[in-house]
């Protein structure tokens, strides 16, 4: 009996996770998105982040600054630009 074997090779390819982006949500949202978009990109419930945005202010930190910067400055889903980069863009410009 004449057997044969065949040679064969494997390769191993690695899939490289999907590279998340940090954006403003524009499904869950209470006030601007902020907070659904860092739940999103954190992988964390938005009531926690929610609750911890809250309890900012009340402990001395500085939650309603943080916010309006993240407001001006991440993107909102299906954007390439945030409100501050669209401000400065349009007032380079003119």
């Amino acid at each position: 009996m004449n057997a044969t074997t065949e040679n064969t090779q494997s390769t191993t390819t690695y899939d490289r996770p999907a590279r998340k982006e940090l954006r403003r949500s524009t499904d869950d949202r209470m006030l601007a998105g902020v907070v659904g978009g860092l739940a999103r990109y954190l992988d964390v419930d938005a009531s926690l982040l929610r609750i911890v945005f809250v309890a900012l202010p009340v402990i001395g930190g500085a939650g309603v600054p943080i916010y309006l910067a993240a407001w001006l400055l991440i993107p909102e889903d299906g954007t390439d630009q945030s409100i501050a980069a669209s401000f400065l863009d349009s007032r380079r410009y003119r």
